[in-house]
């Protein structure tokens, strides 16, 4: 088990490796009944954001919820202003794009086996959180293709499925952003933000805009240093 933990070093996906890894991340988000289902994983990695930067920031995370309609809602217990709050709130929206670029960075280098136990670990953390039959379902479902993929996946398999993964939620954290940015409601994430700091609404999504460029450089630097081998 220790061994499936362990760093491979440099995986090679140049070449028909990487043609599999992009199509397979072009039929995820422009197949709209793939992206139906998908669009619930980014909505998942949200959910944790807050969850994980709220437990970072001395809150208490007492469970979260996906919905039907794709959204969802995690709930942290604490001060009910402060920095802790606003760090906690602010986190949904970029921590798709974030670890979306972190998956691509680390699977490209090796990393896909730590990757995807330390992500197993999470997952089975979230699940004692999950507070609907649909979030259990879907946290389940994610959490037995992981283990699958970590347990019995070949390195370059595991390599593939991160970075196509990674891609995924970095356009769908551009989605997401491109959604509650043409919604202007009050009650969202810059929303409550604005109320938390009187910051005007714009530029907290100006924030999340550059957190998604910066992971979007990340990915797309990583992919074409992956095509010139």
């Amino acid at each position: 088990m220790w061994q499936r933990v362990q760093p491979v070093g440099d995986v090679m996906l140049s070449g028909r490796p990487l043609v599999v890894v992009l199509a397979a991340a072009v039929v995820a988000v422009a197949v709209g009944p793939v992206w139906s289902v998908l669009r619930l994983g980014v909505t998942l990695v949200h959910e944790l954001g807050h969850a994980g930067v709220g437990v970072l920031c001395g809150r208490r995370f007492t469970g979260f919820v996906l919905r039907g309609d794709m959204s969802g809602a995690a709930v942290t217990v604490g001060k009910a202003r402060g920095p802790g709050r606003v760090a906690t709130t602010w986190a949904g929206y970029p921590m798709p794009a974030l670890v979306g670029a972190a998956a691509v960075w680390l699977a490209g280098h090796g990393w896909a086996p730590p990757v995807l136990a330390a992500v197993l670990l999470v997952l089975v953390a979230a699940l004692v959180r999950s507070r609907s039959l649909l979030t259990v379902l879907v946290v389940l479902a994610v959490g037995a293709a992981t283990a699958w993929l970590w347990w019995a996946g070949p390195e370059l398999v595991q390599a593939q499925v991160l970075v196509a993964t990674g891609i995924v939620l970095v356009v769908g954290a551009w989605r997401h952003l491109g959604a509650v940015a043409g919604a202007g409601r009050g009650a969202d994430d810059p929303g409550v933000l604005t109320e938390l700091t009187h910051v005007p609404r714009v530029l907290w999504l100006l924030s999340f805009a550059l957190v998604c460029g910066w992971a979007t450089w990340v990915v797309g630097t990583t992919v074409v240093a992956a095509i010139r081998g």
